[in-house]
């Protein structure tokens, strides 16, 4: 499976709840049995596994807790200022999207992470630098085989630009073909109907209403219409 099926299967939405985590325990006995014990999350203990060197720089994909995609980042940038490792670890990026939403009559255009879950990291591959980033607070690990990172290849790398620079933010609307919805702005206004079209680069989206005992194909602006 290579680094883009790998993100395919794992997208899932930003509102997730987190699902508990184990993580490797270190045993802490305590001062009243000594049979009692405690265990306490252990601190990097994840070793670097063996790996060549690299001399040429490329994209890898680290798995975060969704929703911390941002923190995640702060979190590397800070490790590699402290531990002098910008030589190595050269950049890293959230691919991001703009998008319209419109909903209740009301459009606004927000933010998306094209690939929820995931932050890219553009570096040289040794054991040093596997290991600052896959210690980084909120990093489960990077995308590959076992402990093996696998690179993008360029042709994903480029692909994922062009979705984060692309001009005209991607539309999204609450309702879709099929589905019955209420007219709420202009000379249709609250006639209900079925949505027959939706044309995402225009914005328009062309309804099916019973005028005069005739199905009358109507078309709208996504704002005009909400789901009934």
């Amino acid at each position: 499976m290579d680094a883009r099926d790998e993100i395919e299967k794992n997208e899932f939405d930003e509102d997730q709840p987190l699902e508990e985590v184990k993580v490797p325990a270190k045993e802490v006995s305590t001062s009243r049995t000594r049979e009692s014990k405690v265990k306490y999350p252990a601190d990097d203990d994840l070793q670097a596994p063996v790996i060549e060197g690299s001399t040429e720089r490329a994209w890898y994909v680290v798995h975060c807790y969704s929703g911390y995609e941002n923190k995640v980042r702060y979190n590397l940038e800070q490790r590699i200022e402290t531990m002098g490792m910008k030589d190595r670890i050269f950049d890293v990026v959230i691919p991001t999207q703009e998008e319209i939403e419109v909903k209740d009559g009301k459009r606004r255009t927000v933010e998306r992470h094209v690939f929820p879950g995931y932050v890219l990291v553009n570096m040289l591959l040794s054991e040093e630098s596997w290991y600052v980033v896959r210690n980084t607070p909120g990093v489960t690990g990077f995308v590959g085989m076992g402990n093996d990172p696998t690179a993008l290849r360029p042709e994903e790398v480029q692909q994922i630009l062009r979705r984060m620079e692309a001009e005209a933010p991607h539309v999204k609307v609450s309702f879709k073909v099929g589905e019955r919805v209420r007219i709420v702005d202009g000379p249709f206004n609250d006639f209900r109907g079925q949505v027959a079209e939706i044309d995402m680069e225009r914005t328009k989206v062309r309804v099916m209403v019973n005028f005069f005992g005739r199905e009358t194909p109507v078309e709208l602006d996504f704002l005009q219409v909400e789901k009934a």
